[in-house]
């Protein structure tokens, strides 16, 4: 259910490409529990000044290497676990493919049911409601 744009350097290589997008996906499973094969993204190249990050806004210490990872999810989900996310691709990331901690940013946007259609012009959440959205609170 959640759909990843992940913003990055130009001139990185299939391999480096592959590894972050592994990465923030397995970190995805891990953290927010998403089904095996929920899987989409959207990798972009940015150069020549189109990828945009002040070097030292919030104490970061910024490089070329900044990338920008945008996810759009699904309304619900408690600020510890988002915390965790965060967490997650960042060591993950930084293990492979060796990205800095202070070169990744995350922003989520929370969305409603009603707002996904995975195809066939149907909001497919809306016509039959995945499990997890079903769960009546305690």
């Amino acid at each position: 259910m959640p759909l990843v744009r992940i913003a990055l350097p130009a001139g990185k290589s299939d391999s480096y490409r592959t590894q972050v997008s592994n990465q923030v996906y397995q970190a995805l499973r891990e953290t927010l529990e998403i089904p095996e094969g929920d899987r989409f993204q959207v990798i972009t190249e940015h150069s020549g000044g189109t990828l945009v990050a002040d070097p030292t806004f919030m104490g970061m210490k910024r490089t070329a290497d900044f990338i920008s990872i945008q996810i759009f999810l699904s309304r619900g989900r408690t600020t510890e676990i988002k915390q965790a996310l965060y967490r997650s691709i960042a060591q993950r990331l930084a293990t492979s493919p060796g990205i800095r901690p202070d070169d990744v940013m995350i922003v989520l946007t929370e969305v409603g049911l009603e707002d996904w259609s995975f195809g066939r012009g149907e909001a497919q959440y809306v016509l039959n409601p995945p499990a997890w959205a079903k769960k009546v609170p305690a």
